[in-house]
């Protein structure tokens, strides 16, 4: 019986676009600790199709195929959306992702919802977060008006 989804895939996945996929490789296994699972090559040296892990999870990204009305966000009027991650260390994952050239535009900081968080964007302009949970809030606790995102 064939399983769904395939053994090693959670049931969401987001997938991202670059203008320089080989290099958006490079850098999100070197900044943020992804580890290249698979890549298929278009003809042209583009990237057809790649899949990344970070644990359990799987990040898919392709380049830019204007054929297909494809585009990297820095080609973009305002930022789209955002990646969020857990990780093990917030601080030291920090570290690694400044160390390797990633905008950090938000320092690692302990957030009323219970998670340490950081943000970041990588060279084309895609927005991460990444957070550790540092403490288990109830619901309650989080629709009091002291309550700031």
């Amino acid at each position: 019986m064939v399983q769904n989804p395939p053994e090693g895939m959670q049931r969401v996945i987001p997938y991202l676009v670059y203008e320089d996929a080989p290099a958006a490789i490079a850098f999100l296994t070197a900044a943020f600790g992804f580890e290249e699972r698979y890549r298929f090559p278009a003809a042209d040296g583009r990237v057809g199709h790649a899949e990344l892990g970070y644990g359990d999870s799987v990040l898919m990204l392709a380049s830019t195929f204007e054929e297909m009305g494809h585009a990297s966000p820095r080609d973009l009027p305002a930022h789209h959306g955002s990646v969020h991650c857990y990780v093990d260390d917030v601080d030291a994952h920090c570290e690694r992702a400044w160390a390797v050239g990633a905008t950090i535009t938000a320092e690692p900081d302990d957030k009323f919802y219970g998670d340490r968080v950081y943000t970041a964007e990588d060279r084309e302009g895609h927005r991460w977060s990444f957070a550790t949970r540092v403490r288990d809030v109830r619901p309650e606790e989080l629709s009091t008006p002291e309550a700031e995102w």
